[in-house]
């Protein structure tokens, strides 16, 4: 089975922003739970905990050799949409206790139905507000394509 390939994110640096745009192989509702449903996000992305559901719930991101990244579901929009809020700045050398709006990105996940496919777009914003706004976005921008890499893999390969 081959994989869909995607191309790359691309960094805004007017908008301080990160953006990628990919088409994954499964329905709508499968990318959803991958991207929504702490258990799937562990899979591929970092190990996921969250206290509650939906809009307003907080938890973290933790990845191996890096730590805790405190996040919180800013807008959830089922199965559309689903907005996080997360303190991970690569620029610094610690992980924040806790969230903080003065500091933080914001990363969106928008799903659309493409002909039984889904085209997935994260845009992560906010870097203006972080302590190397140059590094973060560079830094963020490799992140997306090995973390949304390993979301196709597991979503059309099943591993």
């Amino acid at each position: 089975m081959s994989m869909t390939i995607n191309p790359g994110s691309i960094v805004d640096e007017d908008r301080f922003a990160v953006r990628r745009t990919i088409r994954i192989d499964a329905p709508v509702e499968k990318v959803w739970s991958a991207v929504t449903r702490p258990e799937h996000i562990s899979q591929w992305f970092g190990q996921a905990r969250f206290d509650g559901e939906g809009a307003g719930a907080t938890g973290t991101l933790t990845f191996p050799d890096y730590g805790s990244v405190p996040i919180r579901v800013e807008v959830f929009d089922p199965p559309h949409s689903v907005t996080y809020r997360w303190g991970n700045d690569d620029a610094e050398d610690r992980r924040p206790d806790a969230l903080d709006d003065a500091t933080s990105t914001v990363f969106m996940f928008t799903l659309e139905d493409v002909d039984g496919t889904t085209q997935l777009t994260v845009v992560e914003s906010g870097f203006e507000n972080t302590s190397d706004p140059a590094f973060n976005l560079e830094s963020h921008r490799k992140g997306w394509d090995g973390e949304l890499d390993k979301l196709v893999a597991l979503l059309e390969g099943g591993s």
